[in-house]
């Protein structure tokens, strides 16, 4: 698939840090309850931390309980893309960055309680976040 946002291995691994590339471009998920974005509360924007992409309003947070931010859609159907993952002996749907391929985190269809029964489980790792002026 071609990105608009295309950069190679190289590039990456000298644009994000360490732990963000594992989960970025490699697909891997922080531990639970340890994300900084996980209890951010504020008014804003969530974007991609590899390509500065909008994804996600604040408005659409939930807490979840999962341990990681969650949110109940993106801000448009089009900037992320929905992928059968079945790795580690389960079929889920992973969520990338449509701009940029990045790993993202996963979507559950057990958002109870939400208007859209979604639950994006995203690594905080994976997010930028900008706050309201």
């Amino acid at each position: 698939m071609s990105y608009q946002v295309e950069k190679s291995d190289e590039q990456w691994r000298e644009e994000l840090s360490p732990e963000q590339y594992a989960v970025l471009r490699e697909a891997g998920t922080e531990r639970p309850w340890t994300g900084e974005l996980l209890d951010e509360e504020r008014a804003g924007l969530y974007t991609c931390a590899a390509c500065g992409s909008e994804l996600f309003q604040s408005g659409t947070k939930f807490d979840s309980h999962c341990g990681w931010p969650s949110f109940y859609e993106s801000v448009r159907p089009e900037a992320v893309q929905l992928l059968e993952d079945s790795s580690h002996g389960m079929v889920r749907t992973e969520v990338r960055c449509a701009d940029c391929g990045s790993h993202l985190g996963h979507v559950f269809p057990d958002g109870f309680g939400t208007p859209t029964g979604d639950r994006y489980c995203m690594n905080s790792l994976s997010l930028n976040f900008t706050p309201e002026a």
